[in-house]
């Protein structure tokens, strides 16, 4: 079964790392509106940059969205 996005990031979790990723997992997971199901990167991108204001940049999701690639290949 195809992992989503969410559930990727989740394995990126890690509350002691400054690591850019890890912090933005963290930081998805205490956001609730967070489309969890979703596993298209524009609709992921989109509400990223309207609604998570802890993502200081969007160059983390891309380094993120490149991981999770990695992972589903």
């Amino acid at each position: 079964m195809l992992k989503t996005f969410y559930q990727f990031l989740m394995t990126q979790r890690n509350p002691e790392s400054y690591d850019p990723v890890a912090t933005f997992a963290n930081n998805a997971f205490y956001d609730s509106a967070f489309p969890k199901q979703e596993t298209d990167f524009e609709t992921l991108s989109k509400y990223l940059e309207e609604n998570a204001s802890y993502l200081p940049s969007m160059t983390i999701f891309d380094d993120a969205w490149r991981l999770y690639q990695d992972f589903l290949a």
